[in-house]
């Protein structure tokens, strides 16, 4: 595999916190996974130290705690089915048949009461995470999660696509289908849940707040492939990673394209603050919670990524940085060359003095549309 890389510091303004009952959620957690048996015994072994539910306490610091218990829960059926099934699993190079299995959980989310896979552990999980998602969430809240839930699963299947033909996609596909196959959307209903509140659709839908979330996405899984490139690549199988198809995109070598992710996601980490900032000025409580909640998953996330010895692997350890920087490597405005998200850049509106505010729902609405809808709206 050539020499380790060492990865610095990257660049993190986002204060982090956590949520006071980290420990016990934690426990939790782990504790729910053996009640369902989430993967297989070795997996399940190595799930339940992986620290989880503290990731989850981190993404909702001050959230409810069931929720915050929910959210634990469920990235930890996550993980049974993405290093499960897609990973280290036979379906994870057969493409058909992996849709076939996670159709038939699709249809458990849906309607729980289905008989269907009466013992298939992973139904059984989610199973339970619906029905406690029902106690606490909306019924639109749990809809949008089941949307989420089958865009995800369409991403890790198109994964298994190049798993299964040992390639590599290009950096617009790859970038595209990472913001759904690291599961970064099927949280956001989790968001809310945890703080009581729904978004509502005329804020949610304005183009430049599913930017902001979508930065968010990018941000957390190009952060993901950067902290856990050293387990991937490592683990002597077929893996699929920002590092890497960076390095086959631009034939350049590994620690250069671990460099120009991590410059991609400071320029992104800047936009989405710019962005955050904006939307905050003129949204309403509920959306300023939403760009809250969406930091905290940022750093969450970053918190977590340098701690778990998921990614640590004391085992065969990664040059992981132990403290964040403040200053970004590449601040330029201007958009990355990825056409799948470089309208990410024009979505905030150009500052008029003039114009008096009056807030989303009135005045700025057209301004959050991209300019190709303005054209035609």
């Amino acid at each position: 595999m050539g020499p380790d890389l060492v990865v610095p510091p990257i660049y993190s303004p986002l204060k982090p916190a956590i949520h006071p009952h980290h420990a016990a959620i934690d426990a939790r957690a782990a504790a729910w996974a053996e009640q369902f048996r989430i993967g297989s015994e070795e997996l399940r072994g190595r799930l339940v130290k992986h620290d989880i539910g503290t990731f989850a306490a981190r993404v909702l610091p001050e959230g409810r705690e069931e929720v915050v218990a929910i959210a634990a829960d469920f990235i930890i059926w996550l993980f049974g089915v993405d290093d499960g099934y897609c990973e280290e699993g036979e379906l994870g190079t057969r493409p058909g048949e992996l849709m076939g299995a996670l159709s038939r959980l699709l249809r458990i989310a849906q309607n729980p009461e289905v008989p269907m896979l009466a013992e298939d552990p992973l139904a059984q999980g989610l199973r339970d995470l619906r029905y406690r998602m029902d106690l606490y969430g909306t019924p639109g809240q749990v809809a949008r999660w089941i949307d989420a839930l089958r865009e995800y699963f369409s991403s890790v299947v198109w994964e298994a696509s190049f798993r299964s033909a040992g390639t590599v996609p290009d950096l617009n596909d790859y970038t595209l289908m990472r913001i759904y196959d690291g599961a970064t959307s099927v949280m956001m209903p989790l968001l809310e849940m945890g703080q009581g509140y729904e978004l509502q659709a005329h804020e949610r839908d304005l183009t430049a707040v599913r930017a902001a979330a979508e930065m968010a996405y990018f941000i957390i899984c190009w952060d993901n492939d950067v902290f856990s490139h050293h387990k991937e690549a490592r683990a002597g199988g077929f893996y699929l990673n920002a590092v890497r198809v960076l390095e086959v995109e631009h034939d350049i070598p590994r620690d250069q394209a671990l460099s120009m992710a991590i410059a991609q996601r400071d320029r992104v980490m800047n936009l989405f603050l710019r962005t955050a900032e904006y939307l905050q000025t003129y949204g309403s409580p509920q959306l300023r919670q939403f760009l809250d909640s969406l930091g905290h998953f940022i750093r969450g996330a970053e918190d977590w990524g340098v701690s778990s010895i998921r990614y640590t692997t004391p085992d065969d350890p990664a040059n992981l940085p132990s403290t964040f920087r403040d200053t970004p490597s590449d601040d330029s405005p201007e958009p990355l060359d990825i056409p799948a998200i470089s309208w990410w850049w024009d979505v905030l509106p150009e500052q008029d003095e003039s114009r008096p505010s009056q807030g989303i729902a009135q005045a700025s609405v057209d301004s959050f549309l991209h300019p190709i809808a303005q054209r035609t709206a």
